[in-house]
């Protein structure tokens, strides 16, 4: 069984909590008729530290008396209940695991955070029914904790405004401090420096300070003031070239230091193919040999964190050499075309002929005509055919074609229609 003066605690008692014990077992033999109280030891603890919640005055022949998390009595809020006779202690729902409650009342907090900030309630009750409470106050000061600068952008154009702000996490809030390449102190959390030149390159300190732990962070960034960037320029060895013989050689002129260089084809970035080559650094490019492909306008851009320029467009001319086939065809792919020509030559060539046939055929039937032979009824003679003496039967054809002029209509009767003979052969049987 434990000793009356032996605490009830969570965890491990530091050398702390002894010191706080036998401070305690003083305190215990205070007399009961004065006024109830709470103090806290220290009145200000720094995040990490430990705290008692120290009573005085507690009375004699309690029955049992409670810690809870705020100003009320609520069972959720409650830390701990313990009962003197029994030197039994009961954690609620609102302890951390982090209390140590001693038989005089007292609560000791260990490792205390800023969630412990707050007003603690110990509500007592005698053995006579009889209750009271009174209610004080945890203080928790911590930090700072390391400081922070926003923006994180660290490059800066000349002639811009260099604005920035610093934060740290503090109980009560930190006082800041700036200094710039060790000097130059200013007291203000935001610094603000209009039009800045590259002298203001540097590192930019921030100090917080914590006037009630005393404990101070600091945080440095590297600011970089950058000129902007020159217009570059384009210098190239041949403006005119042949495609799979020549190569040519473009170069990116520009004054800037520290600056990167890319190149552009026709407003787009450059796609390099196996026929072109870079040099370190960017500044020149090889294409060899030169295709027709290449042909258009090239640029150069340079440009730094903060600015870029991009050349006046140069135009490279490729001249096509016609022994040459097009780029991009294969001999398969040409072949086909050769034969697709050939094949509708020779379409077209039979359509003419079977138009020609049809044509000239259709003139022969108009020239073959029926056969006329003279009968015996028709002739004047009246000859039959028991004649001993027959005449020679003639065949005869003739093709007439039979014309009338337009005119204009009379009274007159109209006259016959004239027939006119193109054509006309006698055979003899």
């Amino acid at each position: 069984m434990e000793s009356p003066s032996a605490p009830a605690h969570r965890g491990c008692v530091s050398w702390q909590g002894l010191l706080l014990t036998a401070s305690l077992l003083t305190l215990w033999s205070l007399p009961t008729t004065a006024q109830l109280t709470i103090e806290s030891v220290p009145p200000n603890a720094a995040e990490g530290e430990d705290v008692l919640l120290r009573v005085h005055n507690l009375p004699g022949n309690l029955l049992l008396y409670s810690w809870y998390k705020g100003e009320s009595i609520n069972s959720n809020l409650q830390i701990v209940s313990y009962v003197p006779d029994t030197q039994a202690a009961n954690f609620g729902p609102a302890s951390n695991n982090r209390e140590t409650v001693y038989p005089n009342g007292s609560l000791l907090f260990h490792n205390v955070t800023l969630q412990d900030t707050g007003n603690y309630t110990l509500h007592a009750t005698d053995k006579s029914a009889k209750s009271i409470q009174v209610t004080g106050q945890l203080h928790v000061y911590h930090g700072p904790d390391a400081p922070t600068i926003s923006p994180s952008d660290s490059h800066y154009l000349r002639g811009t405004n260099l604005n920035l702000s610093c934060q740290a996490a503090s109980n009560p809030p930190a006082q800041y401090s700036w200094l710039i390449n060790g000097s130059s102190q200013h007291l203000t959390q935001e610094l603000f420096i209009p039009n800045i030149t590259s002298n203001y390159s540097g590192s930019y300190a921030c100090l917080a300070h914590n006037s009630v732990s005393g404990l101070n962070k600091t945080i440095i960034k590297t600011i970089t003031v950058s000129e902007p960037v020159g217009k570059p320029s384009l210098r190239a060895s041949n403006a005119t070239v042949t495609e799979h013989k020549d190569a040519v050689v473009l170069t990116c002129l520009t004054n800037d230091t520290g600056i990167s260089i890319r190149w552009l084809f026709e407003n787009q970035n450059l796609l390099l193919t196996d026929r072109m080559k870079l040099s370190q650094g960017n500044s020149t490019l090889t294409i060899n040999p030169v295709r027709r492909e290449d042909a258009g306008g090239y640029q150069c851009e340079v440009f730094n964190l903060v600015s870029s320029s991009i050349s006046d467009p140069f135009r490279l001319d490729v001249q096509y050499d016609p022994t040459l086939p097009s780029p991009g065809l294969s001999v398969g792919a040409i072949a086909g075309i050769v034969i697709g020509v050939l094949a509708g030559v020779a379409l077209i060539a039979a359509l003419v002929y079977f138009l020609y046939i049809r044509k000239t055929g259709g003139a022969s039937d108009q020239r073959d005509l029926t056969e006329h032979k003279p009968s015996a009824s028709n002739n004047s003679q009246g000859l039959s055919d028991n004649s001993p003496k027959k005449m020679d039967e003639i065949t005869y054809s003739s093709l007439n074609f039979n014309g009338q002029e337009s005119k204009k209509p009379t009274h007159v009767s109209p006259s016959p229609t004239t027939t006119e003979t193109l054509y006309s052969e006698v055979k003899k049987k």
